[in-house]
């Protein structure tokens, strides 16, 4: 698949859930492998746009495509949705949050000599979701779907199951549980899964020499 005549959505960072105007449910994630991935495909397509969640904005600064910041899981799937269209490439390399809580408090939540329960409820699954309007739309079914399995546990196994539940073209999968190469890390390791079964290897480096070689990937072997 080459990528000279694609439009490409990369997604990086984290979302936020608020809980109360001061407190929210998040993650680690820093955004930094997404923005490698969107520097790497930028001089490969025809339009580049980086969706990000909450990140340091000094990551984004100098950068020649556009980005577009988002704060909740839904807001990213909205801004994502939006842009969808023909001979699309979604990376989604971000990490959205999974739970959202059913209420939010319009005034911060006091501290009381109580124990504090939230309710949680789940967020829409982004790539399921967009898989869906795939099948719905003939004029999107074009659209290659690339997901992240950030794990810590059964790494390879949990990622396969994604790639299957989520109709993905790709998988990339990593182990965030390692400190050399999880959250915030400039390196990283992934294992990359194909839909057709394959699966390659791409070894501990810079998470620079980790996007390019998943854009090469991409553009050889899908």
């Amino acid at each position: 698949m080459q990528l000279n005549d694609k439009k490409v959505i990369v997604t990086g960072g984290p979302t936020r859930e608020w809980i109360d105007p001061v407190r929210y449910i998040s993650n680690a994630s820093s955004g930094k492998m997404g923005i490698a991935i969107a520097d790497a495909a930028y001089n490969h397509c025809k339009e580049l746009i980086f969706i990000h969640g909450p990140i340091d904005a000094s990551l984004l600064a100098g950068k020649q495509y556009r980005c577009v910041g988002v704060e909740s899981t839904c807001d990213m799937l909205d801004a994502i949705t939006r842009e969808l269209s023909p001979n699309l490439v979604l990376i989604m390399a971000a990490a959205p949050a999974d739970y959202t809580p059913v209420a939010k408090s319009p005034i911060k939540i006091k501290k009381t000599n109580e124990n504090l329960v939230i309710e949680l409820k789940r967020n829409p699954d982004i790539l399921k979701t967009i898989a869906q309007i795939k099948k719905e739309k003939q004029e999107l079914s074009s659209i290659a779907l690339i997901g992240f399995a950030a794990e810590t546990t059964d790494v390879i196994a949990y990622g396969k199951t994604k790639l299957v539940e989520k109709e993905l073209a790709m998988i990339c999968i990593n182990d965030v549980s390692r400190s050399d190469t999880g959250f915030g890390s400039d390196y990283n390791e992934v294992t990359i899964m194909l839909a057709d079964g394959k699966i390659l290897q791409v070894h501990k480096m810079t998470k620079k020499e980790v996007a390019e070689n998943i854009i090469t990937i991409i553009e050889e072997q899908l």
